[in-house]
C-alpha cells in the first residue's frame, strides 16, 4: 500500500514545523549536530518553526543533567527554538490514549528475548528484526503479558511506499521486514516508535528531519499514522557520520563531545557539520549570525526552497 505525505501544494498552506529530538544519554557529539544542523536549516530555509523535544523515554539510558546541558550546547551554537521544549516523560497520557486508540491493532506478548530468538529459529527466520507472531493469536494460560506490539498486515497492505526528500522513493515490507513491533516494552517503557508518531501529530510537525539511521523507522511510523488518522510529515534523512571503523558514530562508539567549551564551535563544530551536509562556502564565515545566514541561503539553494 502506498501511503502519500500531503502534497506541495497543502504544505504551501501549512506552516512549517519541525524538531529536534535528542536523548539525554550524554553530551551532544559531532552527528547529534550534523542531525540538528540539518534539521534548523530546514525550518529556517522555510520560514517556519523549530521545535526541540527531549527525547528521555530511554529511564534506563538517560545521564543526569544531559538533557539541559544539551540545550546549552544548541545555545552555544546559536540555535533558537521557537516553543517551549517537551520532555517524552511528561507525556505517558498521551502514549497511553494511543495506545488505547489502536485498539484491535495491539496485542500483548508474553515472549522474552530468548523465546523470540527460540521461535524465529524454529519458524525458520534468520532475520533478527522480525517477530515470528508468538503470541498474535493470544497468550499462553501460564503467561502473563510483558509487553504490547502492534500488529502488521499481510500481503500487498504491508508494503509502504513514501518518498524522501533527499533520498527518494523508499519501500518496505512491514510483514517480512519487521514483523509485529513493540509499542510498550516489558520494562513499562514507551517505545521510541509509539511516541515519536504521537509526538509529531500532537505538536503539529510537518516536516521531519533526521539521520538516514532512522529511515527504517519511517514505514512503521507511517503506517501507524494511518491507523490514528494522524497526518504524515514529509521525511528527509541526512547522511549519518561514521568513525574510522565504519561505524556511526554514537555514544556507544566512543563519540565525544563537539561542545568542550572552551574550543572555537564556529570553526571546529558548525563549518564542518555544514560542509558534511554538502554545503560549500565559497568565503569561510567569521561569526555563528553569519554562518546561520549563508549556510541558509546555501540550504535553499540545495532543496530548491522558495
Amino acid at each position: 500500500m502506498t501511503l502519500s505525505v500531503l502534497s506541495d501544494d497543502c504544505y504551501a498552506m501549512l506552516t512549517y514545523r519541525g524538531r529536534f529530538a535528542p536523548s539525554p544519554t550524554g553530551p551532544l557529539h559531532f552527528g547529534s549536530l550534523v542531525a540538528a544542523v540539518a534539521s534548523y536549516l530546514d525550518a529556517k530555509a522555510h520560514r517556519g518553526s523549530w521545535l526541540v523535544r527531549i527525547e528521555d523515554v530511554d529511564f534506563d539510558r538517560n545521564v543526569a543533567g544531559a538533557d539541559h546541558a544539551l540545550l546549552r550546547s544548541l545555545q552555544r551554537c546559536g540555535m533558537k527554538w521557537d516553543e517551549e521544549i517537551t520532555w517524552q516523560s511528561q507525556r505517558g497520557v498521551l502514549y497511553q490514549a494511543a495506545l488505547d486508540q489502536l485498539g484491535r491493532h495491539v496485542f500483548a506478548c508474553s515472549c522474552s528475548r530468548k523465546e523470540i530468538a527460540d521461535s524465529r529459529l524454529r519458524a525458520g527466520l534468520s532475520d533478527s528484526q522480525i517477530y515470528p507472531g508468538t503470541c498474535r493469536a493470544g497468550i499462553a494460560d501460564n503467561k502473563v503479558a510483558r509487553a504490547y506490539r502492534l500488529r502488521v498486515p499481510d500481503g500487498a497492505v504491508a508494503c509502504i511506499t513514501f518518498e524522501d526528500r533527499l533520498l527518494g522513493m523508499q519501500s518496505q515490507d512491514l510483514s517480512t521486514a519487521v514483523g509485529d513491533f513493540v509499542l510498550k516494552r516489558a520494562d513499562g517503557f514507551w517505545a521510541y516508535q509509539l511516541a515519536v508518531v504521537v509526538d509529531d501529530a500532537t505538536q503539529g510537525i510537518t516536516d521531519v528531519v533526521r539521520g538516514a539511521d532512522l529511515l527504517d523507522s519511517s514505514a512503521r511510523q507511517i503506517y501507524m499514522q494511518g491507523i490514528l488518522n494522524y497526518s504524515t510529515p514529509r521525511y528527509l534523512h541526512v547522511p549519518v557520520v561514521i568513525n574510522q571503523n565504519g561505524e556511526k558514530l554514537s555514544k556507544q562508539t566512543g563519540a565525544i563531545a563537539f561542545d568542550r567549551g572552551d574550543n572555537n564551535l564556529l570553526q571546529e563544530a558548525l563549518i564542518p557539520a555544514a560542509q558534511f551536509l554538502g554545503l560549500i562556502f565559497t568565503s569561510t564565515p567569521q561569526s555563528i549570525p553569519e554562518f546561520w545566514s549563508r549556510a541558509t541561503e546555501l540550504w535553499a539553494g540545495k532543496f530548491g526552497i522558495q
